[in-house]
């Protein structure tokens, strides 16, 4: 079972939409995805994983933010994730992810954040 995640580019920046719960079956999709975006040969200047869809996350989610920011961040690719769900939120801020990674409640406003 996997994630359904959607890519769109507009300008420097990609945005990746996973729709559904992100745990341990599902998160590794999400790596998936984001590993060549990020390892890409001519990378984009900013990535945005919009969370609006995702109703669930667990600790390997986290864990592959955790991982997907510090490979953007050692290629100089601004990452941050926008709109996620109260819920999701909440689950961010006690697991401090809001201390590391940009969290934006609109996806526009992550995506002009990563460019800047």
């Amino acid at each position: 079972m996997s994630a359904d995640i959607s890519i769109r580019t507009e300008g420097d920046v990609v945005v990746v939409t996973p729709a559904g719960d992100l745990d341990a079956v599902t998160s590794p999709g999400l790596a998936a995805v984001l590993e060549p975006i990020l390892g890409a040969e001519d990378p984009c200047r900013g990535v945005v994983i919009d969370f609006s869809k995702v109703g669930f996350c667990d600790s390997r989610c986290i864990g592959v933010l955790v991982s997907s920011y510090r490979h953007a961040r050692d290629r100089g690719i601004g990452l941050a994730v926008s709109a996620p769900q109260r819920t999701v939120h909440r689950l961010f801020a006690i697991a401090g992810i809001d201390q590391v990674i940009t969290i934006e409640d609109d996806t526009q406003d992550a995506m002009e954040t990563v460019l800047a």
